[in-house]
Formats: structure tokens, C-alpha cells, sequence
């Protein structure tokens, strides 16, 4: 899903670069008053993990092969507008030291990955919470679904984004959404087990999913 140069064209990877600046300095702007002191060091080891796992890949049909995105787990750990920064930050980090991505396509990869492939499963998260019960099944449930979503809301951007410089749109979309539809299944699985990690571990980190605590004198 890292577009390379060339792949792109220049009215849409300048596009890009803007919405991509607009959204990561609006993130800042935001994390900066509502992440707290203790959820700070967070942010780094996230992206650190986020950009570990990218680097492992795992085969797809076809001979193609898919890799962790990360940004589910980010927005869980995190909420949207950390997880659209740790992102950009992975995906800046890819590109200018590991040529994974192109240099003029940066803006438009950080849109599909950090803002599309965030935006999309913090809304399939908000809509799941209000009809699954808070309990540790439904919230590994939601991740996993959201992972999906996120893997396959990314790919679509970019298929737009390809079909907008030329490439024929009939074409590239279903292919995306093919092979991206696998890679997401195991985005889902990864998210989902690792999210069930860190609740075992630490369930305080992950409010927004772990169950609600039983009042006191409630019996188990």
C-alpha cells in the first residue's frame, strides 16, 4: 500500500500533502492538551511497536505479501489524533530511511494509512460500542472488525488515488480490495491478539475497550 514515486500524480500527491499537513498539525495541536503525562511515554513505544511490526511480512496469495499496519491499535492505545501522529511518524521514518514509499507520494501514504486508515475504524469502533456490550469478547471483537476496516478503508484511498492520476480505476480498485481484504483478515487477527495482551497486562491502558468494573458489593 506504500505508493512509490512515479505512481501518483503531482496535483494529487501535492493534495495529499496538504490534507497530510493539515491533519498531523491538527493532531498535535490536539494531543498536546488532552494526552496526560502518563499516556506521553506511550505514544513513543506505540510507534516504535507499530513501526517494528511493519517491517515483518506475511505472504498473500498471488505472491504478493502484507504487513501490519498498526493503526487500530494505535487509536485504541491512544484515540484518533495520537494514532494519525504515531502514523506519520512510522510512515515518515519508512520513507526517508528505508525508501519504503516514495518521497513525493509521503503526503498522500499519510493520508491513506494515517488519516483514512484511522478515521475510518474510530468510527466503526464509536458505531460497534453503542450496540455490543462492554465486555472483553465484544471489545477484541470490535478491534478486530475496525482492523478490517482500516486495512480495506486504506486500500480504497489509494485505489482513488491511483484511478484519479490515470491508472484505470476498474481495474485497480478490485484488485486492491481483493488482495487487501486477506491482509486485513490478518491485520484483525494481530490487532486483536495483541489488544488481548495488553488488557491481560494492563487492562488501564485500554479504558475505552476493557469491561466496565463491577460496582462495589456487586457479586461476580
Amino acid at each position: 500500500m506504500h505508493i512509490p514515486d512515479g505512481f501518483v500524480s503531482g496535483p494529487i500527491n501535492a493534495l495529499g500533502f496538504a490534507l497530510a499537513v493539515a491533519a498531523c498539525a491538527i493532531a498535535l495541536i490536539v494531543t498536546r492538551r488532552t494526552l496526560g503525562e502518563r499516556q506521553a511515554p506511550l505514544l513513543g513505544m506505540t510507534a516504535a511497536f507499530v513501526f517494528a511490526a511493519q517491517m515483518l511480512n506475511f505472504p498473500v496469495a498471488g505472491g504478493t505479501s502484507g504487513h501490519f499496519l498498526g493503526a487500530t491499535f494505535a487509536l485504541a492505545l491512544l484515540g484518533p489524533w495520537a494514532a494519525c501522529l504515531v502514523l506519520s511518524l512510522v510512515l515518515i521514518v519508512q520513507c526517508l530511511l528505508f525508501a519504503d514509499g516514495g518521497l513525493t507520494a509521503l503526503g498522500s501514504n499519510i493520508v491513506n494509512m494515517g488519516v483514512v486508515g484511522v478515521a475510518v475504524p474510530a468510527a466503526v469502533m464509536a458505531g460497534l460500542r453503542l450496540v455490543l456490550p462492554r465486555t472483553r469478547m465484544a471489545g477484541l471483537v470490535t478491534v478486530a472488525i475496525a482492523a478490517w476496516c482500516s486495512v480495506m478503508a486504506a486500500a480504497a484511498a489509494c485505489a482513488l488515488q491511483l484511478g484519479a492520476s490515470g491508472h484505470p480505476l476498474a481495474a485497480v480498485l478490485p484488485a486492491m480490495l481483493a488482495v487487501h481484504a486477506v491482509i486485513g483478515f490478518g491485520e484483525a487477527l494481530i490487532t486483536a491478539a495483541v489488544v488481548s495482551a495488553v488488557l491481560a497486562a494492563r487492562p488501564d491502558l485500554l479504558p475505552g475497550i476493557a469491561a466496565a468494573p463491577r460496582p462495589v458489593g456487586v457479586a461476580a
